[in-house]
């Protein structure tokens, strides 16, 4: 029996004009996993579609792989010197973009391309800015993992939403959508996992009108590829603190 994975809505049309969804990709060390990630961004049901991939000094053999691909396979590739982080990737791909809408997308499969029409959809019916995506709402297919990750992301939520004044629900979320007018104004400073809550913090202070989507969730193991670790969670607090309280 083949199990299928839940529907997504059709795209929403385009309101007023033909606008262009940019696909930041950053990527260390997924040569497992990129060329199926890129080509699910390809078969992703939106109309046009910019592919950037930002590879953060691979030792793996991942930049040869993507150096070998034929021409418009990728539409721009972002070679980083060394392994800078994934705050450093972004802010290099946010750069590279030229897209109406801008969106995260993690190179290791956790996050399904096929939903960008749940996440831009709120802002293509013009009642948003910027969407956030969230493990935790919805009915959406979640693997089950890791339980002190889950208390940890929490526990960061909750202390990004107490400065911040929003209601996120899931804030270390890969999957985030937006206006590209509103990344103009920012400048990223983190080049690690401080990324989220920077990125929280200064688009809170923006008056942007932030919506929240429930996503699917396939999350790996640290035996899969898994990055993320407990230091990165201490990184967050600081820059919880840096960018809420130090920058007001």
């Amino acid at each position: 029996m083949q199990l299928l994975r839940p529907q997504t809505p059709p795209l929403a049309r385009w309101n007023d004009s033909r606008m262009k969804l940019s696909v930041v990709i950053p990527c260390y060390n997924e040569r497992q996993t990129i060329e199926a990630l890129v080509e699910a961004v390809r078969a992703a049901p939106v109309e046009e579609v910019e592919i950037i991939v930002v590879d953060d000094g691979s030792t793996d053999g991942t930049r040869e792989l993507l150096q070998a691909k034929p021409q418009g396979w990728i539409d721009k590739i972002v070679l980083q010197k060394c392994n800078f982080g994934k705050g450093a990737a972004l802010r290099a791909g946010f750069q590279a973009a030229t897209g109406d809408l801008v969106i995260v997308q993690d190179a290791d499969l956790e996050y399904d391309p096929k939903e960008y029409p749940i996440l831009i959809s709120p802002i293509l019916e013009d009642r948003a800015d910027v969407v956030f995506g969230s493990r935790f709402l919805g009915g959406r297919p979640h693997r089950v993992v890791y339980f002190w990750h889950m208390v940890g992301n929490r526990f960061l939520t909750l202390l990004s939403n107490m400065f911040t004044n929003l209601n996120l629900t899931d804030m270390e979320a890969c999957y985030k959508v937006f206006r590209r007018q509103f990344l103009d104004g920012l400048t990223i400073e983190e080049d690690r996992f401080g990324f989220e809550p920077e990125i929280v913090a200064k688009i809170a202070r923006t008056g942007a009108r932030i919506y929240e989507v429930g996503i699917s969730y396939y999350g790996r193991t640290y035996a899969q590829g898994k990055k993320i670790g407990w230091k990165d969670g201490f990184a967050a607090i600081y820059a919880i603190l840096k960018y809420n309280v130090l920058r007001r």
